[in-house]
C-alpha cells in the first residue's frame, strides 16, 4: 500500500517468533501479524530491534518480512529494518527489502566505528537514492553509539532524504528539542518539515509525547496488547489526556514484566525480549517462547511472573 505520509498512529515493532530449532516460525508470526491488525494498529515495523533482527541470518530476515509484508495484504503499511554496521551491507538490505514489497524503510547510522555527523548524513543520503522508498532513520545511541542531533535530522528532513524519526534515544528533553527544531507543537503543519514524522519508541511516556506533538509511538510490548496503546492514541487525538493518562498507567504495569529474568542470569534485552514473547505464547498467538541464541530463555518462574502481568492488565493467559 502507499505509506500515508506523514505516519501516525501505533506502528508496533514485531517479535520474530522462533521455533525449537532457532528457525523463523511463520506460522505464529502470521498469527501475531492478524493480532496487531486486529488491535487497530496503523503500520507494522518488521525487522527493528524487537524483531531480533540482530541476531537473524539475511535468509531469515528475508522469510520474516515476506511473511508480515503478506499477511498485512496493504491493510497497514509496513516499515521494514535494513539495518546493519555500514553503508553497503544497508544499502543491500535495502534492495532486498523493496523487492520484498516494504512500503518504506527504517535504518539506523553506521556503527561499530564512530561516525562523524557529516559521514551519518552522507550515509542516510546514499541510501535514499540506492532505493526508491521512504526512508525513516532510527535513533538508538544506545546501540549504535551516536546521537542524531536537532539540526542534522531537520538538514535531512528539508532535503527529503529523511521521512521520519523514530526515537528511541530514552532522551526526553531531546525529544523535545527536535520537536521545536521542526516547528514545535502547533506549528509542525507549517514547519520547515510538514510531511516529517516523528514517532517515540519510549512506551512508557506516549501520552506525554503526544501532547508534546509527535505523530505515533513504535511500541515493543505492543506486540502484547496493541489495543492498548490504539486506545491511548485516540484519546490523545481526542484531547482525553485523562483518559489517555490512565491507559498509559496500566501499561506502565504491564511492561512490568521486562523485569521478570534474573539479572545474575542474563542481559536486559534477554529479559525483555523474553517476556515479550513468553506473553504471546500465554495467550496462545505464537507457538514457541524462544528467543534468538546466545539469549537465555526465561525460566518456568519467570514466566509465571509475565501471567501475573497479563492477568493484572486484563489480559488472562489461555496457557
Amino acid at each position: 500500500m502507499s505509506l500515508t505520509a506523514p505516519l501516525h498512529g501505533v506502528v508496533p515493532p514485531v517479535c520474530t517468533p522462533l521455533d525449537s530449532q532457532g528457525e523463523v516460525d511463520t506460522s505464529s508470526l502470521a498469527r501475531l501479524v492478524e493480532h496487531l491488525v486486529a488491535g487497530g494498529v496503523h503500520g507494522l515495523f518488521a525487522l527493528g530491534s524487537t524483531s531480533e533482527v540482530a541476531y537473524l541470518t539475511d535468509e531469515q530476515r528475508s522469510t520474516a518480512l515476506e511473511t508480515v509484508v503478506n499477511v498485512a495484504d496493504g491493510r497497514v503499511p509496513v516499515l521494514a529494518g535494513v539495518i546493519d554496521t555500514t553503508t553497503p551491507r544497508v544499502v543491500e538490505h535495502a534492495r532486498s527489502a523493496a523487492e520484498l514489497g516494504a512500503d518504506a524503510l527504517v535504518a539506523t547510522a553506521p556503527f561499530y566505528t564512530r561516525t562523524h555527523g557529516k559521514e551519518i548524513a552522507q550515509h542516510f543520503r546514499r541510501l535514499r537514492a540506492a532505493v526508491d522508498l521512504p526512508l525513516f532513520a532510527y535513533d538508538i545511541p544506545v546501540a549504535v553509539h551516536s546521537k542524531l542531533s536537532a539540526a542534522l535530522v531537520r538538514e535531512l528532513a528539508e532535503d527529503g532524504t529523511l521521512a521520519g524519526l523514530k526515537d528511541s534515544s530514552g532522551d526526553e528533553g531531546g525529544l523535545r528539542r527536535l520537536l521545536v527544531e521542526l516547528g514545535g507543537r502547533d506549528g509542525r503543519k507549517e514547519g520547515p518539515a510538514p510531511r516529517f514524522s516523528v514517532l517515540t519508541g519510549s512506551e512508557l511516556t506516549v501520552d506525554a509525547a503526544l501532547l508534546a506533538g509527535v505523530d505515533g509511538v513504535v511500541p515493543g510490548i505492543g506486540n502484547v496488547d496493541p489495543a492498548g496503546y490504539v486506545r491511548l492514541y485516540d484519546a490523545a487525538r481526542a484531547g482525553n489526556w485523562a483518559l489517555a493518562a490512565k491507559e498509559q498507567e496500566r501499561l506502565v504495569e504491564l511492561f512490568g514484566m521486562v523485569d521478570v529474568g534474573p539479572e545474575a542470569d542474563m542481559g536486559r534485552s534477554s529479559s525483555a525480549l523474553g517476556s515479550f514473547k513468553a506473553a504471546l505464547h500465554l495467550l496462545g498467538i505464537i507457538e514457541c517462547g524462544d528467543t534468538a541464541f546466545p539469549q537465555i530463555r526465561l525460566n518456568a518462574e519467570s514466566v509465571g511472573l509475565v501471567a501475573q502481568r497479563l492477568r493484572a492488565a486484563g489480559l488472562p493467559p489461555v496457557r
